[in-house]
């Protein structure tokens, strides 16, 4: 076999090794710089090299060389380069646009040195032990993980790679590369550190077993196709190649890999625990970030390699779909906490982009002005992301003695104490439960007329009822913060030793908003224009994703 050198296409790829660049020039700055002036040069490396990805992408997005298809139209923009390897088109840029802007947003949320009194929210010394002296000691000098900043970059950097992999071993080396630093950054709380690490040791072992489960789809699938290339793979499904089980087996294995990345049922064991216990500023990273990237290969391994038998998995998404949606909905009722509440929120939200996944039909079933399923999943994500990253902000604020409050009684009368708060808080919660003149109406107009318009009506109305039913526990926690009257509890009486008892007498300690630094305060204003304008003017954005065309196959 003869080795041919691969052609990159530096011109289309040069956001993505932007970012990654940024992530070595970060480790570099561990390794040379004294600790005390780490701090100010990650952030300007991290946020700049972000920014100047992110100008970049959209750069990108309008030099795109435009495609014809057989009616002499012009229906994909893009190139495929490194090889074969990666391709960029429309949809990928916008997929690009959506992960830096929101990671922009994260790491702005990592910089906040207020909220802990002088140091970040992570971990002074990760290899301590929690409680011991070599703990209290960091966190008395006011140590600080910096390396959370490269950290952040080297995932970013995997989340560009992984919907713009043309191969299934670049996607799963990209799934790689997005899933490593992830789990480091969850186990690294400054606070609650047991609960913390307990979350990123459930996220790194189920992420292993759900990424061996992807890698051994990808062999099986290329036992049936010879070729690991999803064009290749394409035209194998649409040539009836032979061992027809071969090819159900592989892509359920390979479902598994990407449906675990999102949280969806029954992959989603680990969403609470790691969004409880993982860093708020990281979770929220997480959140709006990794879904992104997550459904970009999702929906290009599914419309690209395996579209022409969406009969054979259209029925499994169906299933999944349906069963993500009650699960988040239901069991999120019944959360007492904050984060967790956000959770399995954020799990009936899979669901929802999973309904608008259904939606894919050939472009002749599609009318002139009618979105199609691909461009509805990306304005859905577009209207997701900022109310998210927006929630977990103002999750960062509310505080008490032992730092982030998340118990739902220590939110009591938030509304009467900081209204503004509050205020924001409850336009993030109207988003995520789609009431109109928000974003996430529109975004979930959006899933839900495309699945309709597939025939997908069964998987809508139990959509529009988990809609339903996610109002309550969003309207439930803002009675709680508005409606609500801090009273005192019952006397707690604790057994003492022996011979007596000591009655002790407590109320309950409502938690107070810590005033943010610039940086939270401008993340979060900019997350709720973005979640006002996208919902009551939609229009452009969905103008841009339908100029961006469809995968290039």
């Amino acid at each position: 076999m003869e080795f041919v050198k691969p052609a990159l296409g530096y011109a289309v790829l040069w956001p993505m090794l932007v970012v990654f660049g940024a992530a070595l020039a970060g480790v570099l700055v561990e390794a040379f710089l004294a600790r005390e002036s780490r701090f100010r040069v990650q952030v300007v490396i991290a946020v700049g090299g972000l920014a100047t990805a992110l100008v970049g992408a959209v750069i990108v997005a309008t030099t795109l060389d435009p495609l014809k298809g057989a009616d002499d139209s012009v229906q994909a923009h893009g190139s495929i380069t490194a090889g074969g390897t990666l391709v960029i088109d429309g949809p990928t840029v916008v997929l690009w646009i959506l992960t830096l802007a929101f990671a922009v947003g994260g790491v702005l949320l990592f910089a906040d040195r207020t909220l802990e009194g002088g140091v970040s929210a992570f971990a002074g010394q990760a290899a301590a032990l929690p409680g011991t002296e070599a703990e209290r000691e960091a966190s008395t000098k006011g140590l600080d993980h910096t390396e959370v900043y490269p950290l952040a970059m080297f995932a970013v950097g995997g989340m560009l790679m992984f919907p713009a992999a043309n191969d299934l071993l670049t996607m799963f080396v990209a799934l790689e590369v997005l899933s490593l630093p992830l789990y480091l950054l969850c186990g690294l709380a400054r606070r609650r550190r047991l609960l913390s690490q307990e979350a990123a040791l459930k996220y790194f072992l189920l992420g292993a077993f759900s990424s061996g489960f992807f890698l051994y789809g990808a062999a099986l699938i290329y036992g049936y196709a010879g070729s690991m290339q999803l064009s290749e793979i394409n035209e194998a499904v649409r040539n009836n190649a032979s061992n027809e089980p071969l090819l159900l087996i592989g892509m359920g294995m390979l479902a598994v890999g990407l449906l675990f990345k999102i949280g969806a049922v029954p992959f989603h064991a680990w969403t609470p625990d790691v969004y409880q216990g993982a860093p708020t500023a990281v979770t929220g990273f997480m959140a709006a970030c990794t879904k992104v990237a997550a459904f970009g290969a999702l929906l290009r391994l599914f419309y690209v390699a395996f579209g022409a038998d969406r009969w054979s998995w259209q029925p499994m998404m169906w299933v999944i779909a349906i069963l993500t949606m009650l699960v988040g909905a239901i069991v999120a009722c019944a959360q007492t906490d904050v984060k967790r509440m956000l959770a399995y929120s954020s799990i009936a939200h899979t669901g929802f982009l999973l309904t608008g996944l259904l939606g894919l039909q050939t472009l002749t079933d599609v009318g002139p002005n009618e979105i199609n399923s691909l461009q509805a999943v990306l304005f859905y994500l577009a209207t997701y992301g900022p109310a998210t990253i927006g929630a977990f902000a103002v999750v960062t604020l509310v505080r008490d003695a032992g730092g982030e409050a998340t118990s739902f009684d220590k939110w009591v009368g938030l509304g009467r104490r900081s209204p503004l708060v509050a205020g924001v808080f409850g336009l993030f919660l109207l988003s995520m439960a789609g009431i109109p003149l928000t974003a996430g109406f529109m975004g979930k107009w959006a899933v839900f007329t495309v699945a309709m318009s597939a025939g997908a009506w069964p998987v809508v109305l139990v959509a529009i009822a988990s809609s339903v039913i996610s109002v309550f526990f969003y309207i439930r926690l803002m009675l709680v913060m508005f409606f609500s009257d801090v009273e005192p509890q019952p006397e707690d009486v604790e057994a003492g030793e022996a011979g007596g008892g000591v009655a002790t007498a407590t109320r309950t300690q409502v938690a107070s908003v810590t005033t943010p630094s610039l940086v939270t305060t401008g993340t979060i204003t900019v997350a709720a224009a973005l979640t006002v304008v996208l919902g009551i003017v939609p229009g452009p954005v969905l103008d841009l994703i339908a100029d961006a065309g469809v995968f290039i196959r």
